[in-house]
Parts: C-alpha cells; sequence; structure tokens
C-alpha cells in the first residue's frame, strides 16, 4: 500500500461529498467495498441516536440533573467512522466527547451519564467494551494509549506479521486540536514512533480549542507533523463517514502489522459549545456557524440514502426510536442516586487511610453542628 502525502494546503480524502455523492479514491476507495447502503442505514443510525444523546445531554444540564455536559454535535460522522473501523480486541482511549464512538462500541449511554452527572469516574468496564475511561484532563490520555501500544508490541514481539494482521491489537487515541498544543501529545508521538507502538493518533479538528481558533495554534495543518515524528500523515473529511472509516481501517491495519503509528487529521466542526459552560456566541459568529450548515456530516448522508431509494419509513421509524431511546435516557437520568458526600472519602485510596480517616471525622463533626435534616427543610437558607 503507497504511503499517503498530504502537502500545504487544505485538500484532504473524502468519498461522500456533501451533496451525498460517492466520490472515487484510488487509495482509500477499496477500504469501503464491503460498505453498502444496508451498512451505511447502520451508520446514519448511529449518528441519529448520537445527535438525540446529545441534545438530552445539554437539556438535562440546563435542568439541573447533570453537573456539565460536553457536546459532540457536527462531529458524529467522525466518531462514528472511527468507532466502526476497530475490531473487538482493540482498544479506544477517549477525551471526553467521544459519545458517538461510545455507541459503537456498545456503551450504554445511561453509563455515560452517570460521569457527567458526577456519582461515577466511570459507569462501563473498559475490559468488556474496548473503550477506557474518559479523560477530563487534556492530552492525558495519549500517554496512556501508547503505554497500551507498547505493551501491546511487547506481547507480538515474537509474532509473525501475517498472525499481527490477523489476531494482532491496535490502540485508537482520541484528541482535539486544542489538545494538540499539549507537551503530552508531543511526548506520545515522540515515544510512539521510537518503539513502533501500533498507536493511531485521531485528531478531530473541530477549528476550536474552546475560544482559540485553530490558526493561533498552529500555522500548518496539522496532518504536517506527523512528518517531523517519522510517521505517516492522512488528512481527511471528517464530516464523511465513509472516508473517515476507510482512512482508520487502513491506519489501525497497518498498525497491527507492526508497521507503526500514524496520525489522522480529521477536519470537521463544533456546531455547539465546548461544554454547556461554554458560550461561543462570545467567541465566533452565526455566519461562521451557518457556513458549515451544507457540510454537516447527517445531511450528506439522509440525501444518499434518498437519492439511493430509501423511503421515508426508515426515517420515520428511526425518529421514533429516537423518541424512545430520549425518552429512557431521561427516566435513567431523574433515577441516579445522589451519594453522600463520606463517599468522597471512602474511594480516595483502596484501603482505609488515616489523613483521610481524621478528615472524614472532622466532616463528620462539621454537620453534626447543623439542625436535623427533617428541622431544616424548611430553612435551609439559614445554614448557607
Amino acid at each position: 500500500m503507497q504511503k499517503p502525502t498530504i502537502g500545504p494546503g487544505s485538500e484532504f480524502i473524502q468519498l461522500l461529498d456533501p451533496s451525498g455523492a460517492r466520490v472515487d479514491d484510488p487509495t482509500y476507495g477499496s477500504w469501503v467495498e464491503d460498505i453498502d447502503d444496508e451498512a451505511l442505514k447502520g451508520f446514519y443510525r448511529d449518528m441519529v441516536l448520537a445527535r438525540r444523546v446529545d441534545d438530552e445531554g445539554t437539556a438535562l444540564q440546563r435542568q439541573g440533573e447533570l453537573v456539565l455536559w460536553v457536546p459532540l454535535k457536527g462531529q458524529e460522522a467522525a466518531q462514528v467512522g472511527a468507532g466502526r473501523a476497530t475490531r473487538q480486541r482493540d482498544r479506544l482511549f477517549p477525551t471526553y466527547r467521544e459519545h458517538a464512538v461510545a455507541i459503537t462500541r456498545g456503551v450504554k449511554i445511561e453509563q455515560l451519564l452517570r460521569v457527567f452527572r458526577g456519582i461515577s469516574h466511570s459507569g462501563w468496564d473498559p475490559e468488556e467494551t474496548g473503550f477506557q475511561l474518559y479523560t477530563m484532563v487534556l492530552a492525558a490520555q495519549t500517554l496512556h494509549a501508547v503505554g497500551y501500544g507498547w505493551g501491546i508490541a511487547l506481547d507480538e514481539k515474537e509474532w509473525d506479521q501475517s498472525k499481527k494482521a490477523e489476531e494482532g491489537e491496535a490502540v485508537l487515541a482520541f484528541f482535539g486540536d486544542g489538545s494538540s498544543s499539549e507537551g503530552d501529545v508531543h511526548e506520545s508521538m515522540v515515544f510512539a514512533n521510537s518503539f513502533d507502538a501500533p498507536v493511531v493518533f485521531f485528531c478531530q479538528n473541530n477549528q476550536w480549542a474552546i475560544s482559540v481558533p485553530f490558526e493561533v495554534q498552529s500555522k500548518v495543518p496539522l496532518v504536517e507533523r506527523a512528518a517531523g515524528y517519522g510517521m505517516p500523515g492522512i488528512r481527511v473529511d471528517g464530516n464523511d463517514v465513509l472516508a473517515v472509516l476507510a482512512v482508520t481501517r487502513w491506519a489501525l491495519d497497518r498498525a497491527r502489522r507492526g508497521e507503526g503509528p500514524a496520525l489522522i487529521e480529521a477536519v470537521t466542526y463544533r456546531r455547539g459549545a465546548h461544554t454547556t459552560a461554554d458560550d461561543p456566541t462570545k467567541y465566533r459568529t452565526r455566519d461562521e456557524e451557518h457556513g458549515w450548515d451544507e457540510r454537516d456530516p447527517m445531511l450528506r448522508v439522509e440525501r444518499y440514502l434518498r437519492e439511493h431509494g430509501t423511503d421515508q419509513q426508515f426515517f420515520d421509524d428511526l425518529d421514533a426510536e429516537a423518541d424512545t431511546m430520549a425518552k429512557e435516557l431521561r427516566a435513567a437520568a431523574l433515577a441516579f442516586p445522589t451519594p453522600g458526600l463520606e463517599t468522597a472519602f471512602q474511594n480516595v485510596y483502596a484501603t482505609a487511610h488515616p489523613l483521610v480517616q481524621e478528615e472524614l471525622e472532622q466532616y463528620r463533626e462539621y454537620q453534626a453542628g447543623f439542625a436535623d435534616a427533617d428541622e431544616s427543610n424548611g430553612n435551609q437558607g439559614a445554614h448557607a
């Protein structure tokens, strides 16, 4: 397979254009030859459900049921394409925004909400899903991913390339364009290339690192950094689920065969806020946001499906499925327990620690200084 070369400018790999038309590509087209219209319907379903989850997560946070929500709207194709490119044995290291990737790996949505409710570090088991815990510290997951990948390389050191291709594992490390400025990403890429770790670095360049536009962070396309580390870089239309699927399959296959890491820059756009604590109207214009309307990742797949004979019933049934899911999601969120503050002390260490125990006793003594809960329900403000 010829290594892709990406020169200066804004060119990227595209297999499905914004009008919904298929685009031929001599290098990557073969990687999605097995994707028929039924498979594409499945990808569209993933994206529709992910967007509905996003809407519900935002609403629940606004209603005080979640502490925070991190929107993914606009990035559905990048996440679904990448997630569906993985094998069950692969290990994925997310940031805090990969809700659609989680769906592709079998994570139940109510498990995701437990994190944003603030009642669990994780509602799912990474060993069952291959999907690691969300990382709230920018870029820290890239270090974890490379460490895990290095372990894979050591475990498979004596395997021949044929066995690696069939049974080998690979790691997919997600990060955003904002995280690309973190030293952790640089260190991860240096280490991964030095030891040929089977890691694919997947950057969702959504144009904004909170309130800082990408051009402030880098004067060249992010993909061009790959050459400096000695690995191939691929720039892909991140709003094209087929293209993302193709290039991610290519990079993961290469990694499994022991040929080292690669960098994928998926060019997409964050349609909403960075988090529900953010107000994007303070730093970008409505005209800019509307300029991405025709490039919406779901719209182009819908256009393709309608052009190729998918009837309205499919879309109606999917809307009904999304409504049912949203109803169940809200019910699950409203039923979440509210742990007492004592659990924060209990979960610091695996075994009891005398200093933490002393702090817990101080907290209990402090609490005991208030009136009983039954007596203070009506005038809690007196103790605020």
